[in-house]
């Protein structure tokens, strides 16, 4: 029997997570970037009224100061539930996990949010290794009570900042023929970097991102870059037509996997607590290697020339085109004397 599953937004329902938080009889360690959902906040509610023991941990605040979580906060300490904020060692928690009654855990890219749950791309894996359980119970109860958790050399889960860029630059690094990378930022150089080699070496690789409107002021010049880089060197850069990209994934040679909260970004590495799992279960892997072959099939190339991102981003008011250097005005006149 799998020891891993896959809950695949928005082509899944959230009666798999529901059915979980309704199946405890112990415990329920939450942790959750947004969480706002009103039916799974009715389930975890429910099961407090039970007498299961729910300690749930949210991000405070976003880094520009906004609060998503304070009705859902307010509303669990009314019903009796422990809540605290996620441990302020970390610019912020980004992660997105729960673990059911020490013998079942969900790790993803989820956002406990009504949107994520019908109209983004979002990925879930869930988990019964004993160990892999056992190390986000460890590190649920230390952010808790706000000691350190350090999984040892050999952590069988991705964690950040402790792991992931060695654990994502290793994996890239021995893909041999495919590789599928959805994700919302390309901005870690270390991370581009072997993106690129993968690509020098005769890897195919799909990279799958959200267009450059989507980013933030300060974020724009690294994002862009990264992906001009990449596309450059003849590496195949997508965007979603349809769906909303939100999900974390990469996947090599269809052969093994990586989803979580990780986005490809310094700050994800070096400042956040993130998590990420990899699975190499056959029919885990093969269901997410369909939903990577159907995402590809139903995007288009991002436009990263001047004039490409010039279009994408006419829209946004902020000047931030600016600090691209774009030249396609320049060039323009130019080609006109």
């Amino acid at each position: 029997m799998s020891s891993h599953s896959a809950i695949i937004f928005p082509d899944d329902s959230v009666s798999q997570l529901i059915g979980a938080i309704d199946s405890a009889t112990r415990s329920l360690r939450i942790k959750m970037f947004v969480f706002t959902d009103p039916a799974l906040l009715k389930a975890v509610t429910a099961a407090g009224h039970r007498s299961v023991k729910v300690q749930v941990m949210l991000n405070p605040a976003r880094r520009d100061g906004e609060d998503e979580n304070g009705s859902t906060r307010e509303k669990l300490i009314e019903a009796g539930i422990e809540v605290k904020d996620t441990n302020p060692a970390f610019g912020l928690t980004h992660e997105k996990s729960l673990v059911v009654d020490d013998e079942m855990a969900f790790i993803g890219s989820l956002n406990w949010e009504t949107e994520n749950l019908t109209e983004t791309r979002d990925y879930v894996i869930c988990t019964s290794r004993p160990h892999e359980v056992g190390e986000m119970i460890s590190c649920f109860d230390a952010d808790w009570h706000r000691t350190a958790f350090e999984p040892g050399k050999h952590a069988h889960l991705v964690w950040c900042p402790i792991n992931g860029r060695e654990r994502i630059a290793r994996f890239i690094d021995d893909a041999k023929h495919t590789l599928f990378v959805q994700n919302q930022r390309y901005q870690d150089p270390i991370v581009i970097e072997r993106l690129v080699r993968a690509k020098e070496r005769g890897v195919k690789v799909h990279v799958l991102a959200r267009p450059p409107h989507t980013l933030k002021k300060d974020k724009l010049m690294e994002g862009v870059g990264g992906l001009r880089i990449m596309d450059d060197i003849g590496v195949k850069v997508h965007k979603l037509k349809d769906l909303k990209l939100h999900g974390m994934m990469l996947l090599a040679d269809g052969l093994r996997a990586i989803n979580g909260s990780i986005n490809l970004a310094p700050g994800s590495f070096d400042d956040r607590r993130e998590l990420a799992i990899e699975t190499r279960e056959d029919e885990v892997v093969e269901r997410l290697h369909r939903a990577a072959h159907h995402d590809w099939e139903h995007s288009h190339p991002l436009d990263l020339t001047d004039e490409g991102l010039l279009s994408d981003l006419e829209e946004r008011r902020d000047e931030s085109a600016k600090s691209l250097v774009l030249n396609s005005q320049e060039r323009g006149r130019a080609e006109a004397n």
